[in-house]
């Protein structure tokens, strides 16, 4: 019972402001001591930046960038990130700092911090105990002149969320390395990435998806995505009248046009599966999709049922 008024604190406290970073400045944050102008067409300041990611759509809140950049970094060299004082920490989490070179789409990991991100072992609380990381950057990491700064975090309670931050920055290197391969950046409580359930003081919850990411190759020239990665399709929803719901074709699971879909119902390990994998449940009630050997089980949306179109396509359709 602790435990979950504990949690309906974290709930009820989401409508404040959230965690968000000041140090590299988030795209077009108010809330930074310096930034640059604003970018043409963008005719203000983003005062949700500390808004959660939706769902659907960008895992960015901006995917414009800076009209120049807002740090200067060097590889091997120690880099600080800050965070702006006085948002819902949420009993901490799972937090990535990644770096890309082609505007988010992939990523690789420098540095992580699981389970306790903005505090310094488990916590009831939501206010933050650490406000700053400081870490090196890898020495091979390439030279680049426009160069992205990542970080993504996934609350241990309250409500399954995840929020990012994307800063534009160079990165000097006098060695000549071409490129870096690292773990790839991942976004949990996002469409396709699978879901981290709400921690109840189990600060392991969640890390397996981390563990099992892929490798993934980035450089100034192009990023190759992993091996494994989530392929996106760009075709038009078709309309089937036989079954009356829409069918979006795709190559694997992270692109559906589906209708809206509840929280997962639970994550397991019982049987192995393929990266990928998607199978309705028994009764149609929802479907599970296999998340780097982790089966998600996820509910389908109210007067809706899963139908499986094809080995890695699957919809909820109005019954």
């Amino acid at each position: 019972m602790l435990f979950k008024i504990a949690s309906i604190a974290a709930l009820a406290s989401s409508i404040a402001a959230h965690m968000d970073i000041t140090e590299p400045c988030s795209r077009f944050s108010p809330y930074c001591a310096t930034r640059p102008p604003l970018p043409a067409g963008i005719l203000d300041y983003d005062y949700s930046i500390d808004n959660p990611i939706p769902y659907n759509g960008s895992v960015f809140k901006s995917e414009i960038q800076w009209t120049k950049p807002v740090a200067s970094w060097t590889a091997g060299q120690p880099v600080t990130i800050k965070f702006r004082p006085g948002g819902a920490a949420h009993s901490g989490g799972h937090c990535q700092f990644a770096i890309s070179y082609d505007n988010g789409k992939t990523a690789a990991v420098v540095h992580k911090v699981m389970k306790y991100c903005f505090f310094n072992g488990p916590s009831n609380t939501n206010v933050a105990d650490v406000l700053e990381y400081t870490f090196d950057l890898p020495a091979d990491i390439p030279a680049s002149s426009n160069a992205q700064f990542i970080w993504i975090w996934n609350n241990a309670i309250g409500n399954r969320e995840l929020y990012t931050g994307i800063a534009d920055i160079t990165i000097a290197n006098s060695g000549g390395s071409k490129s870096y391969t690292g773990k790839s950046a991942i976004y949990p409580n996002h469409e396709g990435y699978g879901s981290i359930p709400e921690f109840n003081g189990n600060y392991n919850t969640g890390l397996s998806l981390f563990e099992n990411a892929p490798n993934v190759v980035v450089s100034p020239g192009s990023s190759a995505a992993p091996a494994s990665a989530f392929e996106y399709s760009s075709s038009a929803p078709q309309s089937s009248a036989e079954h009356n719901f829409e069918v979006t074709a795709t190559k694997n699971f992270a692109e559906r046009n589906f209708y809206p879909l509840s929280e997962p119902i639970h994550t397991s390990t019982d049987s192995a599966c393929t990266h990928g994998e998607l199978q309705c449940i028994s009764g149609n009630s929802g479907y599970r999709r296999c998340v780097w050997g982790v089966w998600n089980f996820i509910a389908c949306g109210a007067g809706t049922a899963c139908v499986q179109t094809s080995t890695n396509a699957i919809v909820c359709a109005r019954v």
